[in-house]
């Protein structure tokens, strides 16, 4: 039996303030874990594919540590909403909009992304 590796040219965008930026190939994002990309700007953002192929991506930047580490939380859903825990403090934020579940005056940047 051979196994080959799922060949794509679809890319990870996310649409920034001046259009939309190529992340990533779709194929670099494991379902159910994330991955970081720099952007221009030198900010990090985290994205993460789940196991439906749906896609998200937010800061990766902690704001309750200030360090860039949301790409490696775990991801999970509360009530329908899919989160990622930060691994540091736990804090759960909102995968579509950036809100922290667990204190509602927090949140990091949630980015529109698509596969093209």
């Amino acid at each position: 039996m051979t196994l080959t590796v799922e060949a794509t040219t679809l890319k990870v965008q996310l649409q920034l303030a001046d259009g939309w930026f190529t992340a990533c190939d779709l194929n670099a994002l494991s379902p159910g874990r994330g991955a970081a990309a720099l952007l221009p700007d030198g900010r990090q953002v985290a994205l993460f594919r789940d196991r439906a192929d749906r896609l998200y991506a937010i800061d990766n930047r902690d704001p309750f540590t200030g360090a860039a580490v949301l790409s490696r939380g775990l991801t999970g859903t509360h009530e329908g909403r899919p989160f990622v825990a930060s691994p540091l403090l736990k804090q759960r934020f909102d995968l579509a909009s950036g809100e922290c579940l667990d204190d509602e005056t927090v949140r990091v940047t949630a980015y529109e992304v698509r596969a093209a």
